[in-house]
């Protein structure tokens, strides 16, 4: 009986990951949907938004003006354009292969799409002049493009460089650090004005969502030798 449990340990380990994405990819697909849904009729938590965006720019100060657009620059496309091409460049050298830089590439290629096809889908309207600190934008604001496009970026660029850390320390501030410029990108577009809350909170899940479709992309292409379930050194090895 122990042997046949042993055996049955590396086998859900082998299937942990695609279950667990494929659920989360539903999950957040039903998340979604309900988020657009209320923004399309202004109820739920999108009758929220005003209130909330109001509560948030009366708080607004010098230092966190500052801050705010610090990190909605780090989300500009020109910016995480720049920044995905020369991850992606440093990927290929550190790995010698061409895989990581290609699934980096293809998460961001993806994350473009939805953001342009839900936008117009959508086509919810930005917050009025009055709230918005800066250059006033006139497309549309759901999802929020700064916050899906830099959760993409920082996760899948965090997943990547994961696998090649030993490190418990160096693992955690890597994924405290992909989280902080998530949320930070995404609440200086409410302090800002650019968007309203569900915007961002529509990003965030349309983010997560993508992530665990690449993350079931990036398992079953992954090397021959890590599906016969070799050690990581070996198979990163292999990839490499």
């Amino acid at each position: 009986m122990a042997t046949i449990m042993e055996d049955t340990k590396p086998a859900t380990r082998r299937y942990a990951v695609p279950v667990a994405s494929a659920a989360i990819a539903v999950a957040g697909t039903i998340g979604v949907i309900a988020l657009a849904d209320a923004a399309t009729e202004s109820d739920g938590l999108a009758a929220l938004d005003p209130e909330f965006t109001a509560d948030l720019v009366s708080d607004r100060t010098p230092a966190l003006t500052v801050l705010a657009r610090a990190l909605t620059f780090v989300g500009d496309v020109p910016v995480l354009v720049t920044l995905m091409l020369i991850a992606a460049f440093l990927l290929w050298r550190w790995t010698r292969g061409l895989r990581a830089p290609a699934l980096l590439l293809f998460a961001m290629a993806g994350s473009a799409a939805l953001t342009a096809g839900l936008k117009a889908l959508v086509e919810r309207k930005r917050p009025g002049v009055t709230f918005v600190l800066g250059p006033v934008d006139t497309s549309f604001g759901f999802p929020s493009g700064h916050t899906l496009n830099s959760t993409v970026f920082f996760g899948t660029l965090a997943a990547l460089l994961w696998v090649g850390l030993r490190s418990y320390g160096a693992r955690t501030a890597l994924v405290v650090a992909a989280v902080a410029m998530s949320i930070g990108i995404g609440l200086s577009r409410v302090y800002l004005g650019y968007h309203w809350a569900t915007d961002v909170l529509a990003g965030w899940t349309v983010a997560v969502t993508w992530l665990a479709v690449v993350s079931l992309v990036a398992y079953f292409s992954r090397p021959h030798s890590a599906c016969n379930g070799k050690p990581d050194d070996e198979s990163g090895a292999a990839e490499r």
